[in-house]
């Protein structure tokens, strides 16, 4: 049986990642670029997995191997190998930025509902507007006819009492009565105290 041939250079071993933290722990750069070359394909393809999107993928990646440089110390072999271990934080991190990102969605969308719906006070103010014109109508009921034609030409309108004596084709001691004499019924009708 022929031996493949192998072209480059002679495969390297594995190197020691649990020897390699250790050193990490203590601020050795050399060894954390030795463990970074090991873990941050692995992590990468995890993350990317999770979140689907290239470059938070990159970010949160790289979020994790710097928890890993400064939180070497927290490693633990009993618990697991190293590989295990900064996978695990990669795995927590990226679902961590799901959730984020979706509950920042929910809460644009909140925000949304919030401005399509009129505050409290718009309704009620709304609603008392409502009433009161209600009260007008039926207090405008209470007065003659003539009274209500000289208000409503006069006040709803906007026409001047001379405009209401001539629309009216009464004299203009006539129209000002009229109105003095509605107004006084609507006042006491709405309640309203002087």
């Amino acid at each position: 049986m022929k031996e493949p041939v192998r072209i480059g250079p002679p495969p390297s071993a594995a190197p020691d990642l649990e020897a390699l933290m250790g050193q990490v722990a203590v601020g050795d750069r050399d060894a954390f670029t030795t463990v970074y070359e090991a873990v941050a394909g692995p992590v990468l393809g995890l993350v990317r997995r999770v979140l689907r999107d290239p470059a938070q993928s990159e970010e949160v990646a790289q979020e994790v191997l710097v928890e890993v440089w400064r939180t070497a110390a927290r490693y633990r072999p009993a618990k697991g190998s190293v590989m295990t271990w900064v996978l695990t934080l990669a795995h927590r991190r990226a679902v961590d930025r799901v959730r984020s990102a979706q509950a920042a969605a929910d809460r644009e969308e909140r925000a949304a509902l919030l401005d399509r719906t009129p505050a409290f006070d718009e309704v009620a103010e709304q609603v008392e507007t409502r009433l009161e014109r209600e009260q007008v109508r039926r207090c405008l009921r209470t007065l003659t006819e003539l009274q209500r034609e000289s208000v409503s030409l006069a006040y709803y309108r906007g026409l001047a009492y001379r405009e209401v004596a001539e629309l009216l084709t009464v004299p203009l001691g006539t129209v000002k009565t009229r109105l003095r004499d509605g107004l006084i019924r609507l006042r006491d009708c709405l309640g309203v105290s002087v």
